[in-house]
């Protein structure tokens, strides 16, 4: 009798085990797995339920309106061509590189967001140009054309911007880098500068409201998307990461970074982003080792202080990297 009911538990147990396997492999490919998200219709829902949580005033749809318009029209005459690089692991990514007008050693690298696309990012690279910069804006790996199993949420994609950075530097050794990334892309370009081998020629980073860590992140989303408490599937989720992806999402973090960074970074974030939280990017700059600066920029929300505040964003810009690339102390 004994031997049944422990035979009966340990089938139980197996079975729950294989079950609950399941669930975190889908729960993984479901957040990290763009084709497999969009057999879910998991992408569209959370474009969707992002866009429902943006702030929806006047000021900042005629603002996005006008910088979308002007960046079609420059599109029109930009002059550029398409980049491709190979990963060590074997997954072919794609950028478009935007020349500068004038004989120029600024250079910047545009670093797109979670379930984003190059394209999204045209707007910065419009104003960039328009500075005098050469322009270099990549797709993530496994987002938009670049090629790859799993979004890297700033781990895998910092290791993948180098090939862009040595790209740069074979075209010109002077170059003078800044890496600008919003929300993902953000914290990707603070876990590049966390990095002690990043090269001298990077000189700034622009963080546009990055999340702390992609571990937290996950924590808060599974609880609002799935209503999962963040542990134990958090947890679990790494691991199953660990053994399809190659990496943990405990790998991804910004803060640990930017304890180590030296390079001078602008942290931007709007005040009722409801994606990622603002305080996110005020303990990313306590935190940060660097010379930096904070612009919190009131109403805006989720990836829209460029588009609430056009002036005090592009001019806090301008003043930082004017300060960072004219002390000659960094040299």
């Amino acid at each position: 009798m004994k031997k049944k009911i422990l035979t009966g538990i340990t089938i139980a147990v197996v079975v729950l085990f294989v079950i609950y396997t399941v669930f975190i492999y889908f729960l993984v490919s479901a957040c990290l797995v763009p084709s497999f998200m969009e057999k879910l219709d998991a992408s569209e829902e959370i474009t969707e339920k992002g866009y429902s949580e943006q702030v929806h005033t006047s000021d900042i749809s005629e603002n996005r309106k006008k910088a979308i318009e002007q960046t079609k029209e420059w599109l029109e005459t930009a002059q550029g061509q398409k980049l491709r690089r190979k990963t060590a692991d074997g997954y072919e990514l794609v950028a478009t590189e935007f020349f500068a007008e004038e004989d120029s050693h600024k250079w910047v690298l545009l670093l797109h967001g979670y379930t984003g696309w190059k394209e999204e990012m045209y707007p910065f690279a419009y104003w960039y140009h328009e500075q005098g910069y050469h322009v270099l804006v990549p797709d993530l790996r496994c987002q938009g054309e670049s090629e790859g199993d799993f979004i890297g949420m700033g781990w895998t994609d910092s290791f993948d911007c180098e090939l862009w950075l040595d790209y740069i530097l074979e075209q010109d050794a002077q170059a003078q880098i800044v890496l600008h990334g919003q929300s993902m892309g953000a914290s990707t370009a603070l876990i590049m500068s966390g990095n002690e081998m990043l090269p001298k020629q990077v000189k700034a980073v622009i963080s546009d409201c990055a999340y702390t860590s992609a571990y937290e992140m996950f924590g808060d989303k599974i609880t609002e998307w799935f209503g999962l408490p963040a542990f134990p599937f958090v947890d679990s989720a790494c691991l199953m990461l660990r053994l399809r992806g190659g990496y943990d999402l405990k790998d991804a973090s910004a803060i640990n970074a930017v304890k180590k960074s030296a390079t001078p970074t602008l942290f931007i974030h709007g005040e009722k982003d409801a994606m990622i939280d603002v305080g996110m990017s005020q303990e990313l700059y306590e935190a940060a080792a660097c010379e930096k600066e904070l612009l919190i920029v009131e109403g805006a929300g989720h990836a829209q202080s460029q588009d609430k505040a056009p002036d005090d964003y592009y001019g806090a810009i301008a003043r930082f990297l004017k300060e960072e690339f004219y002390d000659n102390s960094r040299e």
